[in-house]
């Protein structure tokens, strides 16, 4: 049998010798009906006891990767290579509707050198070991609900400690009856989506604005209009008659970075209740703040039950964990509870006790301050570097908080800025262009949650290099 099989360092000799034959005949080295040693001479090829190769041959024909015959010998079972190889009918007939043709997202697995992609805070600095004991303390009985199944709108003890929270740090009037735990805020994006959007409800989006949310409406039905962002956020006087629903990021505009004014917040809320929409508040970065503290949410100043307020833990913990928060109206609480429940019954419990601890131990509020302190810093030394070494070609976006920054292209500058993108993704820097995001207006827009104080300058210098020669059109 030219197929070879090394046993170094391993101590289970028969798991060892299994799991290389079976990934011998799934990628196709061990071909169907192929004859493999007797026991006894890989026993002694191995320098093993028989009975450690016999185990593994058992447990393969046990499996139906292996046929064994008497006074024969043992072979790759035919059938079963055929099955694994066996791909799914290609279905050419069969077409989603119109609105799920396009491609998913990109789903950010790639590991550039320097990555200075927005949206992800960085998993160093997240307390693993802290995290392991409040999940360890929530795997106990008394968690288990008798019938296996849990409330849709979270467990309580989350949802007491997610509305002491944001009461306390953001200004949010809720208490626990008004949350819903989602898997994210993606998820209460849909959760929102299916209890207000029917085919061509028009949906207003922030442009440049946030694409997993406009293509979820999209996805739902809605028909997008885009609607302006300026200096004070989103420009109500563009807002169309008709519209249903809108969605923003009011204390950090995604991807700008500019908080809406207060003034911009009452005409929007204004707006809302003399054309009966409804408003999504996205606060999907709020923690992290460098200043002074940020204006009133609008669900604060929202006196007719019109905004739905959405939060999310992935980018202030880690986005593996899937955790997230709605805040609703009374009158639309029933419904999404009902939408919940028929989508994915309810979460993660042992997750959701964890983090419920984390909240009530004050460990979130410890993490957050250390957290802001690193993100500030990294956050200083990219505008230094922006303001020193790029001023000829990008301004930038005053802001306040998030994990990213915005540079326009300056009206001045010669460097085509996506010439510059693709140049530092050839020198293993990742960055992203504004026009990603929609708007007219090109630039970059630079996270630091990846790239950690140690690297943060010679990612930086890297970029550098490209706006001064690849970047040049």
């Amino acid at each position: 049998m030219p197929f070879h099989i090394s046993l170094d360092g391993h101590a289970d000799l028969a798991a060892r010798i299994y799991r290389q034959l079976r990934d011998g005949i799934l990628d196709g080295r061990l071909r169907a009906g192929e004859r493999l040693p007797p026991t006894r001479e890989l026993a002694r090829e191995l320098d093993v006891s028989r009975n450690t190769v016999a185990v593994a041959y058992e447990r393969l024909t046990a499996e139906g990767f292996l046929d064994s015959h008497v006074g024969r010998g043992t072979f790759v079972s035919p059938g079963f290579v055929a099955r694994a190889k066996r791909a799914a009918p290609a279905g050419t007939g069969v077409r989603p509707i119109a609105r799920w043709s396009s491609p998913p997202g990109p789903v950010g697995d790639d590991r550039p050198e320097f990555d200075f992609r927005v949206g992800a805070p960085d998993p160093a600095l997240f307390p693993l070991r802290t995290w392991r004991r409040l999940v360890n303390q929530a795997l106990r009985p008394s968690l288990l609900p008798p019938s296996g199944y849990a409330d849709p709108a979270g467990l309580e003890a989350l949802r007491v400690a997610i509305a002491r929270h944001i009461g306390a740090a953001r200004s949010v009037r809720t208490g626990a009856e008004d949350v819903l735990v989602t898997q994210g805020a993606q998820q209460a994006l849909d959760l929102i989506g299916r209890v207000l959007i029917e085919p061509g409800t028009r949906v207003a989006v922030e442009d440049p604005g946030y694409p997993p949310a406009e293509r979820l409406f999209t996805a739902h039905g809605a028909r997008i209009v885009k609607v302006p962002v300026d200096a004070e956020g989103l420009d109500v006087t563009a807002l169309t008659k008709g519209t249903r629903l809108i969605y923003t990021t009011p204390s950090h505009q995604f991807p700008l970075g500019t908080p809406m004014s207060l003034t911009r917040r009452t005409a929007l809320l204004a707006w809302a209740e003399r054309n009966d929409a409804v408003i999504i508040e996205d606060d999907y970065d709020s923690e992290y703040r460098f200043s002074d503290r940020p204006l009133e949410p609008l669900q604060s100043l929202d006196h007719d039950g019109r905004v739905l307020y959405v939060g999310s833990f992935s980018k202030t913990l880690l986005p593996l964990l899937r955790l997230g928060f709605l805040v609703a109206p009374g009158s639309l609480r029933p419904a999404l509870r009902q939408a919940k429940q028929l989508m994915d019954w309810h979460g993660d419990l042992v997750t959701q006790s964890a983090l419920a601890s984390f909240i009530d131990e004050g460990l979130l509020a410890r993490h957050v301050r250390k957290a802001t302190r690193e993100y500030s810093a990294r956050r200083d030394r990219i505008l230094a570097f922006v303001r020193d070494e790029l001023r000829d070609s990008l301004e930038i976006v005053p802001s306040s908080a998030g994990l990213h920054l915005c540079a326009p292209v300056s009206p001045h500058a010669t460097v085509t800025v996506d010439g510059a993108v693709a140049a530092a993704a050839r020198a293993g820097v990742a960055v992203e262009s504004l026009s990603t995001y929609g708007g007219t207006r090109g630039g970059l827009v630079i996270g630091y949650g990846l790239v950690g104080s140690g690297r943060i300058d010679e990612g930086l210098a890297r970029l550098g290099e490209c706006f001064s020669g690849s970047g040049m059109p």
